[in-house]
């Protein structure tokens, strides 16, 4: 039995954000159902590669809230459950006529979360956001970036994945809080006040001294530390995507004096300018230059090993062929799987397992996503007691469609 069985979610989210946070909840064992219907799905449909990966172990059912009826159905499942999740535009559900004011009336126990860019509140609330845009107003863009550079920032929903942990961890904490007060709640997650949390020794560093967070690489804002940094090793062919690197970090004076060994004690390696951690942050671009002269012709992965064994930390820079096909920690954990059962459409899919292991009630369930409606009769049924005539008279009439 895994941790969260028994837990019913009914889910209205779409994209990355609100399924990573489902998807947590439904490997650790919860009911996730995931509302959707044919004329909302558009590119964001079951076939879709977001779609597949972010929505197994849930189960989906096919409901058209413009229909006569559905908005009754919808009322009916939201009473049968502990959690509704959304990511719509703000105030979405309450012209549905199944926002947490009213149906709280109904089911005093249910927790509503909502998920959006700016949150209900404040002068920007109703912006739309995507992730390079609220990467940049959260300021992950600019402190991401290197020196002289505004425009680079982070390359993937960064703010999406964590917006969604905060979201797992929300619900959590509100069912705890129900299980104590036999209340629900509603939950509103600003995605933007996400990030900007994340900065949280840079505004610090502001309020108490004055300083403005600036760019810095790869090397640490409040840390000397050097080197620090990625250097370039022997390429694998004569295209950028083949040129490899590897990432070394002397934290301490006993890491750097092993470093130097494993590059043969160098003379330049002997300047007194290297010596102390203070030292070789102060001369860090002349001191990146040295070992990446050492680096450049020498394998990474083959390197990699050699650093570690020294006591050096090392780690290359992996894409995702390294991670799938070579990488002996994530194969030893079986963490790239099959999903358990063929999808109708892509057939069988891959998917990561979940990065956390239960000693007493292991989450080793991997469904594959569910096309639109699939689970119309069964969900309907435990959660409506609605017999399959029924279901299929909904369907005919487009209400489960």
């Amino acid at each position: 039995m895994r941790p969260l069985e028994g837990i019913r979610i009914l889910d209205f989210t779409h994209v990355l954000a609100g399924p990573f946070s489902t998807r947590l909840l439904a490997d650790m064992g919860a009911d996730v159902v995931k509302v959707n219907s044919s004329a909302r799905a558009g590119g964001n449909g079951p076939n879709n590669p977001y779609f597949v990966i972010w929505n197994r172990n849930k189960r989906t059912i096919a409901l058209n809230t413009q229909v006569d009826g559905a908005i009754d159905v919808c009322k009916e499942l939201i009473n049968k459950a502990d959690v509704v999740i959304d990511n719509f535009s703000l105030g979405v559900l309450d012209r549905w006529g199944v926002g947490y004011d009213t149906m709280s009336q109904s089911n005093p126990g249910v927790i509503y979360v909502q998920m959006s860019g700016l949150g209900a509140g404040g002068p920007l609330s109703h912006y739309v956001t995507y992730a390079p845009t609220i990467h940049a107003m959260a300021g992950l863009t600019y402190l991401t970036g290197v020196e002289g550079r505004e425009d680079i920032g982070i390359g993937f929903s960064y703010l999406d994945h964590m917006a969604g942990l905060h979201s797992a961890i929300a619900i959590l904490a509100a069912i705890e809080s129900r299980n104590q007060t036999g209340e629900g709640q509603k939950v509103d997650l600003a995605q933007y006040e996400v990030g900007v949390n994340l900065l949280g020794p840079t505004i610090f560093d502001y309020f108490s001294n004055g300083n403005a967070a600036e760019p810095t690489g790869n090397k640490l804002p409040y840390d000397k530390i050097a080197p620090h940094g990625c250097y370039q090793c022997q390429s694998v062919g004569t295209n950028v995507i083949d040129e490899r690197w590897l990432a070394i970090v002397c934290e301490t004076d006993e890491q750097w004096r092993a470093l130097k060994r494993c590059m043969g004690e160098p003379t330049w390696a002997r300047d007194t300018r290297f010596e102390t951690a203070e030292s070789r942050w102060q001369t860090s671009s002349e001191l990146d230059a040295k070992i990446s002269q050492w680096t450049i012709d020498k394998d990474a992965l083959n390197l990699m090993y050699q650093l570690q064994e020294a006591g050096v930390p090392a780690g290359v820079v992996q894409d995702s062929v390294d991670m799938v096909e070579n990488d002996p920690q994530l194969q030893s954990n079986d963490f790239v799987r099959p999903a358990e059962g063929k999808h109708p459409i892509l057939g069988f899919t891959f998917t990561d397992r979940l990065p956390l292991y239960f000693e007493q009630t292991p989450c080793d369930v991997y469904l594959r996503s569910k096309s639109l409606g699939e689970d119309n009769e069964t969900v309907l049924a435990e959660w409506l007691g609605l017999e399959p005539e029924q279901v299929k008279e909904g369907e005919a009439a487009g209400i489960f469609d």
